[in-house]
């Protein structure tokens, strides 16, 4: 950079901080509710940042950006190395993050389906019991 040449010369990405957010929340392929997770925020409060409605504390902004991979100059101002904002890369997040999530449903699916069947299993078990015990008395 030249003597007048300063970071405010550079051409900004004209988005606003919300949506500087989102798309590099995308970038990282996080859903809102997982990078509220790791800041130790509600999804409300992200949602509310992407929207515009509110804008993160520094402290905030800093724990973001690192999550994020991107510079706080960037997320506040535009200025500096965006995330990749290629098309393809976006659908493949966007794929795999619906794949993902299809894989955690059949995990729980299953999981549910072995718990019905232990319930199931330990009512025969004492409807067998109680037809014992009632044959015994008779």
């Amino acid at each position: 950079m030249s003597e007048t040449e300063t970071i405010w010369s550079e051409a900004r990405d004209r988005d606003t901080i919300g949506g500087r957010i989102r798309r590099a929340r995308e970038a990282a392929n996080l859903s809102g509710a997982q990078l509220a997770r790791r800041l130790g925020v509600k999804t409300a409060t992200v949602t509310a940042w992407e929207s515009g409605r509110s804008e993160p504390r520094a402290n905030r902004l800093t724990m973001l950006a690192g999550f994020l991979a991107v510079s706080p100059t960037w997320l506040l101002y535009g200025l500096g190395d965006a995330p990749d904002d290629d098309p393809m890369s976006t659908e493949l997040s966007l794929i795999a993050s619906s794949l993902k999530s299809l894989r955690d449903a059949h995990e729980r699916t299953g999981e549910a389906l072995d718990r019905l069947e232990a319930q199931i299993s330990q009512l025969a078990r004492t409807a067998r019991t109680q037809a014992e015990d009632s044959e015994d008395t008779a």
